[in-house]
């Protein structure tokens, strides 16, 4: 079939149709930009060309992403049927995510990336294998940062100043520690469009990395009324939004975003980022023992049972270990955790051993057993990144490390990990924990020094804060209330 369209980045698509070609590249943009509808758009563009096979492959990754995968296999086989009419470069974009519907994830990336140095604009395929979410980053590889980041600058020439490239470029900018520039390249992405969801969640780790909660929290509010309650990022960005509160002591706004959005009886988001958002912030407000969640937590464990009743996914089993250690599901997690060895040993854990180790080492922590959690998960940390997720998601398992150095005083450890971390950022959370090390090792005038951070930092925090009030008594045993 001559193709007599070509979408935004100058590719042709094989279809006679101007109105499915239409329908594919708005719904394509609305993909690359997180935003709500994409789904019905691609099914109206195969209603207007039942022989587009990428709106057929879109439609079907859409599929698999909503977990039914029944539905997406037999969409992408369709798709395969048809695209043998269409383009090289269709058939390969086909092939490729077909690949990944059928469960051969280093297949699938192979394909993209060699498909790539010949069609380098083909966006679509590209955001497959960025970000932590992507097909590399739940690879399993030693860091997927810079694996990111090496394909993406090699292409950025061929994409210019496109605004979901930026985002893309910015965010393993940001992962990578590249602050100036991800914010750079954040801010222009949002300047050229700033209805992207995908660039307000760049522009939202951004914010995280600067230790800006008031920043943060202050631009998704102002950003999030626009944006459509199912889009695919809304959730996520609230768990942001939840964060920047609880980063400043503010309990009970962090609590009333969870339960308005982050609920999983609530939540529109795939089933991974519902379980992983969910456990996550209820996970870290324990850890802080600054507000109350038990009446949260049962469902999201039986949510991790439904959604994920078998280990396969390592990200989303890591946080359902959380969810059934939290509600002293020891059962459940020993299952997992069995489940976990068993594909270790089959070859088909991809990250390795770091996985059932940061599960035992969560099951270990909510029994109380901190030396076994240090025991099992501190030689490890380095590679704690082949489990996925952004930097600010894998932080709640250093958190989980950090709290069990401090309940064993291992304050040598812990001192050297906060003064990392605070490096990098600076949050009161950090400089109270900072001080509470140094003042158990005897170097008062610091530690007084670095409590004040705190208390500065939490200026703002809900009122009768058991963080703040512990920052308070542990200056009035220093003498310097």
């Amino acid at each position: 079939m001559t193709a007599a369209f070509t979408d935004r980045y100058g590719l042709p698509l094989s279809t006679s149709s101007a109105q499915a070609a239409e329908l594919y590249i708005e719904a394509v943009d609305r993909l690359l930009a997180g935003r709500a509808g994409a789904e019905g758009l691609l099914q109206e563009a195969i209603a207007a060309d039942e022989g587009f096979a990428l709106a057929h492959v879109a439609l079907a990754r859409e599929h698999q992403f909503r977990g039914r995968v029944a539905e997406a296999r037999a969409t992408a086989a369709r798709a395969r049927a048809l695209a043998e009419g269409a383009s090289r470069r269709e058939r390969q974009h086909v092939d490729a995510l077909a690949t990944a519907i059928e469960g051969d994830n280093p297949g699938a990336v192979a394909r993209i990336t060699a498909h790539l140095q010949e069609f380098p604009r083909d966006a679509f395929l590209l955001t497959q294998v960025t970000g932590p979410f992507s097909l590399i980053g739940f690879g399993g590889g030693p860091d997927w940062r810079r694996e990111c980041y090496a394909l993406l600058t090699p292409l950025a020439p061929a994409y210019g100043d496109d605004w979901w490239f930026l985002s893309a470029y910015a965010f393993v900018h940001n992962e990578l520690g590249q602050f100036a520039e991800a914010r750079r390249l954040a801010e222009r992405s949002l300047a050229l469009y700033s209805g992207s969801a995908h660039t307000a969640h760049t522009v939202a780790h951004v914010y995280f990395e600067a230790g800006d909660d008031r920043g943060g929290a202050a631009f998704l509010e102002g950003w999030m009324p626009g944006y459509e309650r199912a889009g695919q990022y809304y959730g996520h960005l609230t768990w942001h939004h939840a964060l920047f509160e609880l980063a400043a002591g503010h309990y009970a706004r962090a609590l009333a975003l969870y339960d308005g959005a982050l609920r999983p009886s609530l939540s529109l988001g795939t089933a991974i980022i519902t379980l992983c958002d969910a456990a996550a912030l209820l996970w870290r407000c324990d850890l802080y023992a600054c507000a109350p969640t038990t009446d949260r937590w049962p469902e999201v464990r039986d949510f991790a049972a439904r959604a994920f009743p078998r280990p396969g996914v390592t990200f989303a089993d890591l946080h359902a270990a959380l969810a059934y250690a939290a509600t002293g599901d020891r059962a459940a997690l020993t299952r997992l955790i069995d489940g976990l060895r068993a594909r270790l040993a089959q070859g088909k854990l991809p990250a390795g051993e770091v996985v059932p180790r940061l599960a035992e080492g969560i099951l270990a922590f909510s029994e109380g057993d901190y030396a076994r959690v240090i025991e099992l998960i501190e030689p490890y940390t380095e590679q704690i990144v082949r489990v996925g997720g952004s930097n600010a998601q894998r932080e709640v398992f250093e958190d989980t490390l950090l709290e069990a150095y401090l309940h064993t005083e291992r304050f040598e450890q812990a001192e050297a990990l906060l003064r990392r971390r605070l490096a990098r950022r600076h949050t009161p959370r950090d400089a109270h924990r900072l001080g509470r090390v140094l003042a158990a090792t005897a170097r008062a005038e610091a530690a007084a020094d670095s409590l004040r951070a705190a208390r500065d930092g939490w200026a703002t925090a809900d009122p009768g804060s058991p963080e703040v009030q512990a920052v308070d008594r542990a200056l009035a045993a220093l003498g310097t209330a």
